[in-house]
């Protein structure tokens, strides 16, 4: 390896881990996914049981567990806890940085990769999602390489490690989100196949290595699973899948070109340099066309199948991050290397996402200081009003973010508008990629006050207590995770009506919306130990 290119993998290394760690354990889990993935790990821990997953301490069919298998080892090293959960996207944000550095310096030569690299951490969503603890940045990152591996392993001259590589990757994602893992790359080389005059581009043989990669990794935990616990998994696995495919989850629906607008504003402003090169893009060498083609195609399998599918949730389209931000970078290369232009209408979409951004950080705390600024815009929504009651103090620090943003900006439009365009490309990639953590740092805690802090303070207060906690009326992982619910002794306590109305030996605590006091009032056995910030909290004594 050439000293520069050792030199490159260093400063990627240092600066993932500078940009992802700190500050991971400095805020609550958020619900749903955050908390649902990390009290799956946590029950790992407190039962012994790592084969198969468990919410509430019953088995739990909607993932395979290898990213809790990571948060569970986590969790032992660091301790339960917001740390533990999040370092696993921290460490995928090191490896994927990495991976783009080391392909894209493959496919064309180190500044490439380089900027790749920049366009991706200096992104919103791309970025965010590595301080994080959802699946997503795992699942995509195991796609991405499998299905560079099957690239790879389309040329003539191709070796035979790309097709077992392709299938250890494609196992992986499997093992982390389920068959879409399969699902995806495969449409992509469907749909390649379909532009290549229907002639299949990689080998048979190269599938079949692939293929058997794939059932071994796979087959390493399914079959374990299947002997102890027979087919239920794979049943009610499927099932699920079916439908979140045909039909809403609730909260979770949206209009057809939801994600269409989740890529553009959530990756800008890769997005806006990527838009060049879908309409426009550059004509060079047979290898580099094929490989863009393969970019494009990754990038409209997923925009388009995501839309078509029901359940619209914002990292759904995420594995676009990678071909949007590669083809941002082609068009950067373009600016860096050839002097090109940015262009008129990358600018102005420049100017304005990124002002309005900036707008709206830097008003944070004016708007948080003086609320009734924005009451009206929830008037007929009762919990959001409720939200907006909490304690939560702005100290006027906060509209830092949205100053560094607004300068980040400005900066960026007059170097790109001049001779020396370099200075540009750095000043908005490098200026967000330290805008997203500094915006986490001053606000995160602030926005989480308003909208659970309320319901997680008083679980947390419940730990070690001998009781029942439940929700009711809104769905929540958090009363499992932060009472540190142990595992259940009597099964009558799964019986939501038993608890209202039978037996009980302990008391029950019930934490419902403010918009589901009449439906809880009805119930006739809970008493209310006060209301907070939209939330109402119950409890049910142990009767005499």
């Amino acid at each position: 390896m050439a000293r520069s290119g050792l030199l490159g993998y260093v400063l990627i290394a240092v600066g993932a881990l500078l940009l992802f760690v700190p500050g991971l354990g400095a805020v609550h889990l958020f619900d749903w996914d955050e908390i649902n993935f990390a009290e799956i790990a946590r029950e790992m821990l407190v039962t012994g049981d790592w084969l198969q997953p468990q919410i509430d301490h019953r088995p739990f069919h909607e993932k395979p567990p290898l990213f809790m298998w990571m948060q569970a080892i986590c969790m032992s090293v660091f301790g339960i806890g917001e740390f533990a959960a999040r370092v696993p996207n921290a460490i995928a944000g090191l490896f994927t940085l990495l991976a783009l550095y080391r392909i894209g310096s493959n496919l064309r030569d180190g500044t490439f990769g380089m900027l790749w690299v920049l366009a991706y951490v200096g992104s919103l969503l791309p970025h965010l999602y590595f301080r994080s603890g959802i699946i997503d940045p795992w699942f995509n990152l195991f796609i991405f390489l499998g299905l560079h591996h099957l690239i790879e392993a389309s040329a003539r001259d191709a070796l035979a490690r790309h097709g077992w590589l392709s299938g250890f990757y494609l196992g992986l994602a499997v093992l982390t989100k389920g068959p879409v893992g399969l699902l995806i790359p495969g449409l992509v080389v469907l749909a390649y196949t379909a532009f290549n005059g229907f002639r299949i581009p990689i080998g048979w043989l190269t599938i079949g290595r692939t293929a058997a990669g794939i059932a071994f990794v796979v087959g390493s935990w399914l079959v374990v699973d299947v002997v102890r616990h027979g087919p239920v998994f794979i049943e009610d696995f499927f099932w699920r899948q079916v439908a979140m495919l045909t039909t809403e989850d609730a909260g979770h629906g949206g209009f057809f070109g939801y994600h269409f607008v989740v890529l553009l504003v959530g990756c800008f402003p890769a997005s806006l340099f990527a838009i060049r090169q879908l309409l426009r893009p550059e004509r060079e060498s047979a290898r580099l066309n094929d490989h863009r083609r393969w970019m494009v195609l990754l990038f409209w399998v997923v925009l388009i199948l995501f839309s078509i599918v029901r359940t619209k949730i914002v990292h759904y389209s995420s594995l676009a991050y990678f071909p949007l931000t590669y083809l941002a970078a082609l068009t950067l290369e373009s600016i860096w290397k050839r002097g090109s232009t940015a262009g008129t209408w990358t600018r102005i979409g420049i100017g304005v996402v990124g002002g309005i951004l900036a707008l709206v950080f830097t008003l944070l705390p004016v708007i948080g200081n003086n609320l009734y600024i924005i009451r009206p815009l929830f008037a007929q929504d009762a919990f959001a009003l409720g939200n907006l009651d909490a304690e939560v103090t702005w100290s006027g620090s906060e509209a830092l973010a949205g100053l560094w943003l607004g300068l980040t900006v400005a900066s960026a439009l007059f170097w790109l508008d001049g001779k020396d365009r370099r200075w540009g490309i750095l000043t908005l990639f490098g200026g967000m990629a330290l805008f997203i953590p500094l915006a986490l740092m001053l606000t995160i805690n602030k926005i989480e006050g308003y909208s659970q802090r309320a319901a997680i303070d008083f679980f947390k207060e419940r730990q070690g207590e001998r009781c029942y906690v439940i929700t009711m009326g809104y769905k929540s992982y958090a009363h499992l995770f932060y009472t540190r619910k142990p595992p259940v002794e009597d099964p009558r306590a799964y019986d939501e009506e038993w608890l209202l109305h039978g037996s009980i030996d302990r008391p029950v605590y019930v934490v419902s919306k403010i918009t589901s006091v009449e439906e809880v009032k009805r119930i006739g056995t809970l008493q209310v130990l006060g209301t907070k910030n939209g939330f109402v909290f119950w409890q049910r004594p142990v009767p005499r």
